[in-house]
This record gives C-alpha cells, sequence and structure tokens, in this order.
C-alpha cells in the first residue's frame, strides 16, 4: 500500500520529467515574469493602480496558461481555445483598471491596455517565443514611456474636491 502510495505521488510530480523541460519551463517563466516586470515597473512610476507585482503575476498567469496545455500535447491548432479563454478573462482584469469620473472624464485606459498587453507578452514567453516577447515589450515600454514625452497627455483638468454634505446631483456642477 506505502509503495503505491508514493509511486502515485511521484507521478503526479512527473510533468518535469527532465532537466531539460525544467529547463525550458523556467526560463519561459522567468521571461514572462521579467517582461511582465519590466512593464508594471514603467507603471508603478507613473503610480497606477496595476504595478509591478499586477504585470508580473498577469505576464506569468498567461505564459502558464499556453505552457501547461503544450506540455500535455496539445497541437497549436487547438490552443486558439486556451488564448480565447485568457483574452476574455484579461479583459475583466483591464475592465476593472478603468474608471469614469464624471462625463467626460475616463482613467485607466492606458493601465488596462498595458496589462492586456503583458498578457499577450506572457502567452509569447510561455509558448516559446521569448524573441518575440522581448521585441513586443520594448515596443510596448517605447509607447508607455517615450510617446509620453511627444505625445503628452491631455486629459481633463482634476477634479475639484466635492465639499462635504454635497448631493451626489450636485457634483457635475461642481466640476470645472
Amino acid at each position: 500500500m506505502w509503495n503505491e502510495i508514493w509511486n502515485t505521488t511521484v507521478a503526479e510530480f512527473s510533468d518535469l520529467h527532465d532537466v531539460a523541460e525544467m529547463t525550458r519551463v523556467c526560463v519561459r517563466l522567468l521571461v514572462a515574469m521579467v517582461l511582465g516586470g519590466l512593464l508594471g515597473y514603467e507603471r508603478e512610476l507613473r503610480g497606477t493602480a496595476a504595478g509591478l507585482r499586477t504585470h508580473m503575476l498577469v505576464a506569468v498567469g498567461a505564459a502558464l496558461f499556453v505552457l501547461v496545455p503544450l506540455q500535455a500535447g496539445t497541437q497549436l491548432a487547438d490552443m486558439s481555445r486556451v488564448l480565447q479563454g485568457v483574452i476574455a478573462g484579461i479583459g475583466f482584469l483591464g475592465a476593472g483598471a478603468i474608471i469614469k469620473l464624471g462625463e467626460q472624464q475616463v482613467r485607466g485606459v492606458t493601465t488596462a491596455a498595458s496589462i492586456w498587453a503583458t498578457a499577450a507578452i506572457g502567452i509569447a514567453a510561455g509558448m516559446g517565443r521569448e524573441a518575440t516577447a522581448i521585441l513586443s515589450t520594448v515596443f510596448a515600454l517605447v509607447i508607455l514611456a517615450a510617446v509620453r514625452k511627444v505625445a503628452p497627455d491631455k486629459r481633463s483638468p482634476p477634479l475639484v474636491e466635492v465639499p462635504n454634505g454635497a448631493r451626489p446631483e450636485d457634483r457635475s456642477r461642481l466640476m470645472p
């Protein structure tokens, strides 16, 4: 009986059956983590709600969602269903970063887009397309950091503070 329990336990951990497979998984997850961290660090510097840890987790999670089915023998042609699920799930996460303030002011769209791009980069790393993931990260960083200098933010001016006791219907009257 104990022998059967031991053999079953060993079999449960057999997905990394050799050093080559373990190295492959570690490299893909590490690349996803580092690249997600780079994008997250840029967002962290901007003070956004989704920063370093969020972007790292999104990238590693997306990589894992494609890595495990590939390990299990899923054909690339059948990965479209997995990708659809990841993309839809990331859409919900990104939607949580978007906040509408007033009639003409929306915040968090760039953060939502960076989460979406981070997931795509994680997917690329998880599928063994590390060079594509690195190049995509460079492009994303250029968009997030360098384009900001060329095209300054055209957001509405900051909202005025609503005095204590003001009713919700008074807020639109108080906005600049």
